[in-house]
Order: structure tokens, then C-alpha cells, then sequence
């Protein structure tokens, strides 16, 4: 059989993933924080590009020191002017920090018109108008630290102090220590029974409870420093297990006391702080910072504002790079440079891409969601990443990534963007679905309303569900309920009566 050759043409299509598109689908999905990240790690690799801080004086030039003539273009916000030709730059006709008119939109009115934009910026960074409260925040005080302290107030010298460190050390976050004595004790070459001393010093400090290796002495030392350390509580703190299924006729038994004896020992006991060391933080606390500022307008529609703390502020210098690519003398060199401009370029549009798919996204949620913003979780509707993607026009895979990391700010507080998408839960005979974390919050409100005398079982919560509209089985309320750690009805019934 012989063979042949001939040639055909094919048509088809494919996506090619350049470094530059990868680069635009990974910043949608990236955290403020982690943004931030990236973009200063750019600005140091890239001399075309700086990264100045936000404030007062950032008009008086590049971070670097460059200023006077330099013609620098906005990117990484919506505020960016429009991009000018690299080989014949015009200066600008304005302060070069200031951004333009024609800038994209920082905003969106979202009302029973439609989405309404807006080139207002977002919020202002004045202390006066508020501040940052992170920053208002002191740095707290270690546990360690705290301890050493009063280490140093007992006068101790020597090994022994070196000891009681090791020991101070060696407790975890909440005040416990990790190690056993024996493990300590090998460790450091010494008797155990000196570690014994060091551990009871230590745990004659404050906060009251520090230092211990189990639960049961850790209440147990802070029962001792309120003087109610007592043979009945005792007993009582050798079976926790009991206090914990709500016993009392066999905390009664074991401790020899009443009712009402046993009720003051167990309300003791929940006054109690079971982790100690976690009131002394080692490090900031960290607060959710929004991404989307939505605020009511005075007409009842939705302003919905990219938060300006959380977006970069990148320049492109057009007339540095003009003035080095005149001093290049090689190839190589202008190559680089070539290099680094449409590199800058490209960021500089990614960012700007970045934060208007941020806002479409946002818009669309708020729009959905009206009722949550309004007046709470009960009014969340069902909703997913497919509704949003078809109704702004966009793949679905790019409104998870934007949904990734980011959180709205509202009246209510800071919300992470995907506590909006929530299943649906079909409606009973018929009627409009609810949002499951609609139900959830339905499901607290009814165990927090129940009576000692009349706790709702799984069964009667569904039946009650059921008359207000929602189809679910007693099985789903189960699943939601140990979600919300909400205690079974026997376990309810226990506490409430206790």
C-alpha cells in the first residue's frame, strides 16, 4: 500500500494563556493584603513603575526621588488616566497625582433603575473622618512577656529562674503547658522535682489558672485564688464529663449537696475562664477589611464604592523610561526597557480591569440581595455564582475568583462576599425558595424563643418551618443545627431546666 501526502487547511480556535493573561486572572482572585504584596514586589523589580503612599504629600514625587517633569500615569485603581503613546508622552495638563475627569468608575448607584456609575472617589483616608481604627489599637502585651514580668518581681536567681523561663515558655496561647515534667525535666538535666517548683510558681501568677496541664486543674487554680476551692467543687471538677451532659442527679450524688447547692457550684464554674492565656495576645488582632463599601443613599437606592484603603495606587513614568531608553547604548538594553514599560503598562490595566469587575460583581450581589441589606439575614434569597456570571455576562469561573478573599462593608458590618451565595431551599405548596442560611438564622431565633417547659424537637421545628413557607426535612434541620452548634433538645432541655 503506498503512501501519500497532501496538504489541508483547518480552521479552529483556541485559547492561548499568555504570562500577561495569567497575570490579570491571578490578581482577581488575590486578597487586598496579598495584592499589595505583589504589587510592591513589582515596583522593586520594575524601575518604570512606583508604588507611592497614599497622603497628603504624595504630589511631591515618586517614591524614589524622581520628581519635577515626570509624566506618571494612575493605574491600579479605578481613577487611572487613559494610556498615552510610550514613544511621544504629552505632559499632562494637570498635577500628575491628580487623576483626570474621564476616569472609570469608583462607584455604583444601584436603585430600581438600574446600575447608575459614578468617578467620585470612595471614602477619604482623613483621620478626622474616622480613622483607621487598626491602627488605633495597641499592640497587646505576650503572655510570656506579661509572665516574665512578674517573674522578675519574685527575685529570683540563678538556675531556678532559668527553670521557671523554660517552663513560662513552654505554655501554649491559652495558658497551658504542652510539655509534661518528666520531658522538662530530661530536657534540662534536673530534677523533676525542681520543675515541680518552678511549674507551682508560675502558676501562682496571674491571669489566676496559667500553667495548667488539664482543664480540671486549670479551674481548679482559679477556684484556689477565689478561696472556693472546697471538697464539694473537688469533686465536682473530677467528672467534668458529667457537668458537660448536664447530670445534676449524679453531680448531686457525687458531691453530696441539694439542688440549690449544686446550682451555685455550676454557676461558679461557668464564671470561670477555661482558657486564661488567650486574653494576652502575642500578636495584632486582625480585623476584616472591606473591599466594597455600601452605603444607603438619601433617595433609597444603594451606593456601592470600591474602598480606596484596599486598592494600590501604581505610576507608569513615561518620561524616565524616554530619558533612560536615550542613554541605553545596547540592544539588550533597550530590549529591557521595552520590557519593563509594557510590562508596567499591562499591570496598570490589569489593576484597573481588576477593580471594574470587582464593582460589576458587587453590584449584582447588592442587587439580589436588596432584601439582606435592608432589613437582615432573614430576607437573604438563594443565590449562586451561575445567576451572577449570567447577568453581568461573564464566566462563571471569573466571578468565583473575584468572590475569592473579599468582604462588603456595610451598616451591618463587614460580610465576606460569598456568605451572599447560599443554596435555596424549596418553598412549601409551591412558594418562592429561602436561602439556607435564611433558614439557619430561622432555626437559632426558634431555640433562642423556646421555654424551658416547651423545647422544640428537630420534628417540631421543620413542622414550624413548614407553616411559614419552608420545605425541609427533619434531617437538614438536624444538619444546620449541629452547624450552629445548637445543642440537641435533650441536652436544651437540661440547661434550661438547670
Amino acid at each position: 500500500m503506498g503512501s501519500m501526502q497532501r496538504l489541508e487547511l483547518r480552521q479552529g480556535q483556541t485559547l492561548v494563556m499568555t504570562p500577561q493573561l495569567l497575570q490579570a486572572i491571578k490578581l482577581l482572585q488575590l486578597s487586598h493584603l496579598d495584592l499589595a504584596s505583589y504589587v510592591g514586589a513589582e515596583c522593586e523589580r520594575n524601575p518604570l513603575l512606583a508604588h507611592p503612599e497614599p497622603g497628603p504629600d504624595t504630589g511631591s514625587g515618586a517614591p524614589d526621588g524622581r520628581t519635577g517633569g515626570s509624566d506618571l500615569e494612575w493605574g491600579g485603581e479605578p481613577g487611572a488616566g487613559a494610556q498615552r503613546d510610550s514613544e511621544a508622552p504629552q505632559p499632562p495638563e494637570q498635577h500628575p497625582f491628580e487623576p483626570s475627569d474621564a476616569l472609570p468608575p469608583t462607584s455604583l448607584s444601584l436603585g430600581r433603575g438600574g446600575l447608575q456609575s459614578g468617578s467620585g472617589r470612595a471614602g477619604s483616608g482623613d483621620p478626622s473622618q474616622g480613622g483607621d481604627f487598626a491602627t488605633a489599637v495597641a499592640a497587646p502585651i505576650g503572655l510570656a512577656e506579661h509572665l516574665e514580668r512578674q517573674l522578675d518581681l519574685c527575685g529570683g536567681e540563678g538556675p531556678d529562674r532559668l527553670i521557671a523561663q523554660h517552663v513560662i515558655h513552654s505554655l501554649d496561647e491559652t495558658g497551658y503547658l504542652v510539655e509534661t515534667i518528666s520531658e522538662i525535666a530530661s530536657r534540662l538535666g534536673v530534677p523533676e522535682a525542681r520543675i515541680e517548683r518552678a511549674l507551682a510558681l508560675v502558676q501562682g501568677f496571674d491571669p489566676p489558672g496559667v500553667g495548667a496541664r488539664t482543664l480540671a486543674e486549670c479551674l481548679g487554680l482559679q477556684l484556689k485564688d477565689r478561696n472556693r476551692f472546697d471538697p464539694c467543687m473537688e469533686a465536682l471538677l473530677t467528672r467534668l464529663d458529667l457537668v458537660a451532659k448536664r447530670d445534676l442527679g449524679a453531680l448531686r450524688r457525687l458531691c453530696g449537696v441539694d439542688d440549690e447547692d449544686l446550682a451555685d457550684m455550676l454557676a461558679e464554674i461557668r464564671s470561670l475562664d477555661p482558657k486564661p492565656g488567650l486574653a494576652f495576645g502575642s500578636a495584632s488582632p486582625q480585623f476584616l477589611v472591606p473591599d466594597v463599601l455600601v452605603r444607603a443613599a438619601p433617595d433609597g437606592t444603594w451606593v456601592i464604592e470600591l474602598n480606596p484603603e484596599t486598592l494600590p495606587r501604581v505610576l507608569v513614568d513615561q518620561t524616565y523610561y524616554l530619558r533612560l531608553s536615550r542613554a541605553a547604548r545596547s540592544d539588550e538594553d533597550r530590549a529591557f526597557l521595552s520590557e519593563c514599560l509594557q510590562s508596567a503598562n499591562w499591570l496598570k490595566r490589569s489593576l484597573d480591569q481588576r477593580a471594574r469587575t470587582i464593582l460589576k460583581v458587587a453590584g449584582e450581589i447588592v442587587r439580589h440581595q436588596d432584601g439582606f441589606f435592608r432589613h437582615g439575614v432573614s430576607h437573604l434569597r438563594p443565590l449562586t455564582l451561575k445567576t451572577v456570571a449570567d447577568a453581568i455576562g461573564m464566566h462563571e469561573s471569573t466571578v468565583s475568583r473575584v468572590t475569592a478573599n473579599k468582604a462588603f462593608g456595610t451598616s451591618r458590618g463587614p460580610f465576606e462576599m460569598k456568605y451572599f451565595f447560599s443554596a435555596a431551599i424549596a418553598g412549601a405548596t409551591g412558594g418562592e425558595a429561602h436561602a439556607s442560611e435564611a433558614v439557619r438564622h430561622r432555626i437559632r431565633q426558634l431555640v433562642d424563643a423556646e421555654a424551658a417547659d416547651a423545647v422544640l424537637s428537630d420534628d417540631a421545628i421543620a413542622q414550624k418551618l413548614k407553616h411559614e413557607g419552608v420545605d425541609i426535612a427533619r434531617r437538614t434541620i438536624a444538619k444546620y443545627r449541629e452547624s450552629l452548634r445548637i445543642p440537641s433538645s435533650a441536652d436544651r432541655r437540661r440547661a434550661k431546666r438547670a
